[in-house]
């Protein structure tokens, strides 16, 4: 994968992360993706904080507001640092053209300290709950890499895969049905020339979690105002991460969604979401240009 500036979300200069075309979003003009702004708040967390033999386990971010197209840092607190227990707090700041400091996203994130797994016998995800019997075909892979390549900066290795009932496809609309999603995804470096660490690639692959649960026949019209992720391990090597709808429910303009997390080995975490009604600014994924997009970003 490309870990250049074209493949990445921002560039750090100055204590600053500066947005590169990477981040944009598709709910508005000059607003940025939710994998960049929960990608540079794990980021913090695991590089202000993180500590041999302790392994990030729970990752909590608030999205406060619409983060924007500008100047973006973080500070990190520790909120508890125990034998088995570290807690670190992050804010995402913008700087805005009026010379305010707005926060935009507050991250938590839960150290555990590494040990063994106590006596006993539990209920456990079976060892054969994998996705590799849905990976998609070599002819598909191809397919789609054709389909990517061309001017612009956008890397067909990087092109998602989505599922919708029994079809694999890099076509959303395709995909834009009333039936379970999943996406096979590979994300692009958080900071220009810093490959993500497997934690990053987690977090940033978790927050379409919303996207699974949330996109229906009309597009997506529901924007989460958060996201969790529960890790029991961390992916096991660099390939692709699978993102699979497990529950959603929508009551009143109010939705949850949680996704089950798989690698190459099988699941190793759960994200969960929760949204709100933003029909004024719903996207059609039948109708935008998504390579051109790809091609922008």
């Amino acid at each position: 994968m490309t870990d250049g500036p074209k493949m990445a979300f921002f560039t750090e200069e100055d204590g600053h992360y500066l947005p590169l075309p990477l981040a944009r979003s598709l709910w508005g003009a000059d607003t940025l993706t939710g994998p960049a702004v929960c990608g540079i708040a794990a980021r913090a967390a695991e590089t202000a904080y993180g500590r041999d033999g302790f392994r990030p386990a729970r990752f909590t971010v608030d999205l406060f507001k619409v983060a924007r197209g500008l100047p973006t840092r973080t500070v990190a607190r520790v909120l508890r640092d125990g034998g088995r227990i570290r807690v670190v707090e992050v804010d995402v700041l913008q700087d805005r053209p009026s010379g305010d400091e707005v926060l935009v996203a507050r991250g938590s994130t839960v150290f555990l300290k590494e040990s063994v797994n106590p006596p006993g016998g539990r209920w456990f995800n079976p060892a054969d709950d994998t996705i590799a019997a849905d990976v998609p075909t070599p002819e598909q892979q191809e397919a789609a890499a054709g389909a990517l390549t061309g001017e612009g900066p956008w890397d067909p290795a990087l092109a998602p895969w989505f599922f919708s009932g029994s079809t694999w496809s890099n076509d959303m609309g395709a995909n834009q049905t009333d039936l379970r999603k999943g996406v096979w995804s590979r994300s692009a470096a958080v900071v220009a020339g810093a490959p993500p660490t497997p934690f990053e690639r987690t977090v940033m692959a978790a927050e379409s979690t919303s996207l699974m649960g949330n996109w229906g026949t009309e597009g997506i019209a529901f924007i989460n105002c958060d996201l969790t992720v529960a890790l029991s391990r961390l992916p096991v090597d660099a390939g692709r991460i699978h993102v699979r709808a497990e529950s959603h429910t929508e009551h009143d303009g109010i939705s949850t969604s949680s996704t089950g997390l798989y690698d190459a080995e099988g699941r190793f975490a759960t994200g969960l979401v929760t949204a709100v009604n933003n029909v004024a600014a719903q996207i059609d994924f039948a109708t935008v240009d998504m390579q051109g997009h790809y091609a922008e970003s």
